[in-house]
């Protein structure tokens, strides 16, 4: 399950998109708060710098008219201090452990835990079962506060879905 900072301007990210790459060095002071809360879960053993590079110049330049590097990462961390989206869910009895749950009490736990209505993106596992793959909330364009999604991406889960331990 990833943890990320994508924010919504009205316009498609296509057309926001900047031209700029990640720079390690803008967020070094960030970077055990990173590794410790914003680690890469498809590979752990990794540096983070590529998803982090990723994270940046996927989503994170759609927000540089307002926050510069330091400030997406800082946001995104600020955020998740206050939003733990995996404790809500173990609250609910949902845990990380490869068992099925039903899509409405995953909703259900994190509407419940943060107040807004979260989009919830799957995949398929190796047996193609539907499993958790991504949580979305929504985020005012100064990356301080939750806010009702405008739109939800496109995606489809099924009414039971596993939730892969890690």
């Amino acid at each position: 399950m990833d943890f990320g900072l994508i924010t919504m301007t009205g316009a498609t990210h296509q057309t926001v998109m900047l031209n700029s790459t990640y720079d390690p060095k803008k967020v070094a002071d960030l970077r055990s708060g990173m590794q410790k809360n914003w680690p890469t879960l498809a590979c752990p053993s990794g540096s983070g710098v590529a998803f982090w590079a990723h994270e940046w110049e996927k989503h994170g330049t759609c927000s540089e008219s307002i926050l510069d590097q330091h400030g997406y990462f800082q946001a995104a961390l600020n955020l998740r201090r206050q939003v733990n989206l995996l404790q809500a869910l173990k609250n609910a009895g949902i845990n990380p452990d490869g068992e099925s749950y039903s899509l409405s009490s995953i909703r259900s736990a994190i509407q419940e835990a943060v107040g807004f209505t979260p989009w919830i993106e799957c995949n398929a596992d190796t047996s193609r079962n539907s499993q958790l793959y991504q949580i979305y909330l929504c985020v005012d364009t100064s990356g301080k506060a939750l806010i009702d999604c405008p739109v939800f991406p496109r995606g489809k889960c099924d009414s039971e879905i596993e939730f892969p331990s890690f």
